[in-house]
């Protein structure tokens, strides 16, 4: 390597040269996601120098996780309504304001280095991941739902669909380790819970039951995997550790640890108590055509 590059650079040419690191259960504080996503910046300063001036600004130039995911929703989301630099300091203040939502933002960033075979690196889906970044946004919009702030919240929640072309209303409660895939077409209802460590693919609706008011969305219990295409419409449960079948209409209940397929669905097989969807993102049942 040439001696005459600076110690930094030298630094980041030698992580270049690093196998991708898969995340293990101990590195789950901000802290080592942070150190790790920065070192993944400064290896990708030298791979795309044409980019060097966006991961310099967005996180190298930033002091924290926190306010590098605020920085960098801020130029995807900002607009001629909300400038970039007010929605940053709307964003950087609802994770300041709510530790968990910053805490959630690092479980989801390592929820997609486990699950997404293509992520090998956390600085991809933080600065291209339409679904983290649509997730994270949500984390903004429903901090301000909170706060009384509706307006502002519906205004986030309308750039996130723009944008992404995923629809996650401010009021809805999602958990952390989430994992929106692709995101395109997600929707997911007002009065809809979403536990921790689901994945959910593209075209998945979490919708109600008609023009009913009140509690009218599903409720996703922890480790379900909704494949693509996946509806679940009104006040029901899908049980821990369920898989929802690709393009599978779900209108009644569906037991922990079953899987479910069809219009409407059924449950078709049993999935082992020590297996989790979620997270093999094994979208197969059954033995298939």
């Amino acid at each position: 390597m040439d001696p005459a590059l600076p110690l930094a650079l030298r630094a980041s040419a030698s992580a270049l040269r690093r196998p991708p690191l898969r995340t293990t259960s101990h590195c789950t504080a901000e802290a080592d996601v942070w150190a790790e996503l920065r070192a993944e910046a400064e290896a990708a300063l030298i791979e795309e120098p044409l980019y060097a001036g966006i991961i310099q600004a967005t996180i190298l130039d930033q002091r924290g996780l926190a306010q590098a995911l605020a920085y960098r929703l801020a130029h995807r989301l900002g607009d001629g309504d909300l400038a970039r630099l007010a929605m940053r300091d709307l964003c950087l203040a609802a994770f300041e304001a709510d530790p968990p939502a910053s805490a959630h933002a690092v479980r989801d960033l390592i929820a997609i280095r486990e699950r997404d075979p293509t992520c090998r690196r956390y600085l991809d889906p933080f600065l291209f991941y339409k679904g983290f970044a649509a997730l994270e946004g949500y984390r903004v919009a429903h901090w301000l739902w909170h706060q009384g702030r509706m307006t502002l919240a519906l205004h986030v929640q309308s750039r996130i669909s723009e944008v992404f072309g995923c629809d996650i209303h401010p009021a809805a409660r999602i958990g952390s380790g989430v994992f929106i895939d692709h995101a395109t077409g997600v929707v997911i209802g007002e009065t809809t819970v979403v536990a921790d460590d689901v994945s959910i693919l593209q075209s998945v609706t979490l919708g109600g039951n008609g023009k009913e008011s009140g509690d009218r969305h599903p409720k996703i219990e922890r480790g379900v995997l909704l494949s693509v295409g996946a509806k679940v419409l009104g006040n029901i449960r899908v049980g821990e550790g369920a898989k929802v079948a690709a393009a599978a209409v779900v209108l009644h209940e569906v037991p922990p640890h079953t899987t479910v397929a069809g219009v409407p669905a059924r449950v078709v097989s049993r999935i082992p108590r020590n297996e989790e969807p979620a997270l093999t993102m094994d979208q197969f049942f059954g033995d298939g055509i």
